[in-house]
């Protein structure tokens, strides 16, 4: 059941990146999906649920997706959300705070506030959601040769999911399938990896005026696309 609820979205990034290389990492693809439908949800009706608030309540929002929030316009959902959540937090620091400080016992008010600070209800959901993807993923190369040759057709994984996508199958991967695959997605890493190099070095070099007048090639976007494959796109 988990495999076949995620196999729609995890077969449409392969397939999307499998026919436009630009799109990329199909992973960030959908992590993109992701908290796209968590901001458009959690800046809709579900903010007013009461099993959500408890949650928001608690973990409050990372900066970055309180910043894509302020953007979605819903400035009223946001300032309530944050009314409770910011009363949540006062009376975590009013009971834990200053006076056991003072006694040298505050270390749990310090606590608590470093996981405050860790924190985010769509980072947490996005994480929930993509690490089944990951699974799903995982599954369908191993049972399906279709999803093998659209894993082939990729043009590269970001390396933090690189590295997930190896840990997930080195996990759940039969050994002699995990050596295949390891074979398969690594060729696909090195070989983008090559030509990233040699864009971003081409990219260099044309700053140097013995190059002035030598075409950019495929370097003009090497900085952007660099970026990515070392970070991902979320």
């Amino acid at each position: 059941m988990r495999e076949q609820i995620y196999t729609i979205p995890v077969n449409t990034a392969f397939e999307k990146s499998q026919a436009d290389k630009a799109c990329g990492c199909p992973f960030c693809t959908m992590q993109e999906t992701l908290q796209k439908n968590e901001l458009d949800l959690i800046t809709g009706a579900s903010m007013m649920e009461p099993d959500i608030r408890i949650k928001t309540n608690e973990l409050g929002f990372c900066k970055k997706h309180y910043d894509m929030m302020l953007l979605m316009k819903n400035r009223l959902g946001i300032a309530l959300m944050l009314e409770s959540h910011l009363d949540e937090v006062r009376k975590k620091v009013a009971a834990k705070g200053l006076l056991p400080m003072i006694k040298g016992k505050g270390n749990a008010a310090c606590e608590d506030l470093k996981k405050l600070e860790q924190s985010c209800y769509v980072c947490g959901k996005i994480d929930f959601h993509i690490d089944k993807m990951f699974e799903c993923a995982v599954y369908l190369w191993s049972t399906e040769e279709d999803f093998r040759r659209k894993t082939a057709d990729q043009p590269f994984f970001c390396l933090p999911h690189y590295r997930r996508f190896i840990e997930y199958a080195k996990r759940d991967m039969q050994k002699k399938d995990y050596e295949d695959f390891y074979k398969a997605v690594s060729k696909i890493e090195n070989e983008y990896m090559d030509t990233l190099c040699e864009d971003v070095s081409w990219f260099c070099k044309k700053f140097d005026y013995r190059y002035t007048d030598e075409p950019w090639y495929n370097s003009k976007d090497a900085i952007e696309r660099a970026t990515a494959f070392l970070n991902g796109r979320v």
